[in-house]
């Protein structure tokens, strides 16, 4: 078993729940179609929020989803100056038999100017 980590990003218009919700299981469905992976894949999840979003946990987004026995973590990112608002990323650790430089990396929205090198 190989364990890879994916990245994803994505941004929102606003800080509301549903649109939180929305966004975040857009980017997860994302993340485990562009692997070809379903959430059985997972070992677990980190997603982190730009400090302007706290209508709610992004972790609460995937367990809705039916990711409850996946381990899921929260945290806020570091307050940079002049940073991208609103923006939700995810690391997610999976069993996936790739090489590391086959790995999806899913960046939506406006986060696509995050990591240009590996949005799709």
């Amino acid at each position: 078993m190989t364990v890879r980590a994916i990245r994803g990003a994505t941004q929102l218009d606003r800080d509301e729940r549903e649109h939180l919700f929305e966004r975040t299981a857009e980017l997860v469905q994302a993340v485990l179609d562009a692997n070809g992976i379903d959430s059985d894949a997972l070992i677990s999840v980190i997603f982190t929020c730009t400090p302007d979003l706290t209508s709610d946990f992004p972790a609460t987004a995937a367990r809705e989803m039916g990711m409850g026995d996946v381990p899921l973590m929260c945290a806020v990112e570091i307050d940079v100056p002049h940073a991208l608002p609103r923006v939700v990323r995810l690391m997610a650790h999976a069993e996936l038999e790739v090489p590391r430089a086959q790995v999806q990396h899913v960046y939506l929205h406006g986060a696509t100017v995050l990591r240009r090198d590996l949005a799709q």
